[in-house]
């Protein structure tokens, strides 16, 4: 699908379907919203699933990989010979989100949007738009037709998932440098400025945080991105594992799939593909709370509640790879277990 044709696509959550769930949610004998934030997430499913009658089997990850030129200015510890290498770990199962996601029964597949190491890795599905963006602090990242082919690459990948039988998604990326690039996007999307959504990522000294935050700065300045139009806040400020992950919650809204978010670059993607398509935010779910000061005002823009706090930062979709597990147990007790009049003890009733 082109992106406008799968923005048309997105159709409104049934909120019947909701509605039946957390009436079968209350009815469980259990004490009411014992489960938190996992009874709603199951309630989301379902009004994303259109039927009360849950379904998690088919679960993978889909991560998008991709390099920045904003690293040229010092804004991380490590090169980007460093996103191929584990991209590669990736497409051979070696990575630290593949083993989580082989404990939770899932697939990960690693999509090359934009890397500018060794093409054609093996396991590592090839979408690239370039090799890598250009640095922000002088030009614009991309050019407006890279952004949307970033988009659609996303897009691609969730038709991907569809035709394999995915009734859950995990999302994920790899890229030195996309947390300046997310703090970026957050900063234009948010209207805050860059020093509440920054952060120091895998680890950046207090100069090497201040330099982050003064490239930022500069960046927006000298490019003014338009936070009412999402492609050009990308092309500008972006990155192509940005775009991929955008495109890719819109493909999966549009396909009627639910999908999980990870840290701050996946949140802020989620920004992208929200302000494209208001729908996407309804088909999405946080798996935690993560420690970049960016994600949590963006979870809260997009109305999504975290169900773990555990200061997870790994990035590669291991959020979502974590979660999982817990939704599954979740489900589990949604499908199988008592309801009050099974066992004949009165409900218990919401008071407030």
């Amino acid at each position: 699908m082109k992106l406008e044709e799968a923005i048309k696509q997105v159709k409104p959550v049934s909120r019947e379907a909701a509605e039946a769930s957390r009436k079968r949610w209350d009815g469980i004998a259990k004490p009411l919203n014992g489960l938190g934030v996992l009874e709603e997430d199951i309630s989301r499913i379902a009004a994303v699933q259109r039927s009360a009658e849950v379904s998690l089997e088919g679960k993978a990850i889909a991560v998008m990989c991709a390099d920045n030129g904003i690293v040229e200015e010092g804004v991380t510890q490590t090169g980007q010979e460093v996103t191929s290498i584990v991209a590669g770990n990736m497409g051979t199962g070696q990575s630290c989100v593949c083993l989580m996601a082989a404990c939770a029964g899932a697939r990960v597949i690693p999509v090359d949007v934009g890397m500018a190491g060794e093409q054609n890795l093996p396991g590592v599905l090839d979408r690239r738009v370039a090799a890598g963006t250009r640095n922000f602090r002088k030009e614009p990242a991309m050019t407006r037709e890279q952004a949307v082919q970033a988009l659609e690459a996303g897009i691609w990948t969730a038709e991907l998932f569809a035709e394999q039988g995915i009734r859950l998604a995990g999302s994920g990326e790899m890229g030195i440098g996309n947390t300046t690039t997310s703090s970026a996007v957050a900063s234009v999307m948010l209207k805050l400025p860059p020093e509440e959504v920054t952060g120091r990522g895998a680890g950046l000294d207090t100069a090497g945080f201040q330099r982050k935050i003064q490239v930022i700065r500069e960046g927006i300045r000298l490019h003014r991105p338009d936070p009412g139009d999402p492609v050009d806040v990308l092309s500008k400020v972006g990155g192509f594992d940005l775009g991929g992950l955008a495109g890719f919650y819109i493909g999966c809204a549009a396909l009627q799939i639910p999908v999980v978010l990870d840290g701050l670059i996946c949140c802020s993607a989620a920004l992208l593909a929200a302000g494209l398509c208001p729908r996407v935010k309804d088909y999405l779910l946080a798996s935690h709370a993560p420690a970049e000061p960016g994600a949590n005002p963006a979870l809260k823009f997009l109305g999504l509640k975290p169900a773990i706090c555990a200061g997870l930062c790994l990035g590669e979709g291991t959020g979502a790879a974590a979660l999982f597990p817990l939704l599954d147990m979740a489900e589990r007790v949604y499908r199988t277990m008592s309801s009050f009049e099974e066992i004949q003890v009165e409900q218990y009733q919401h008071l407030v």
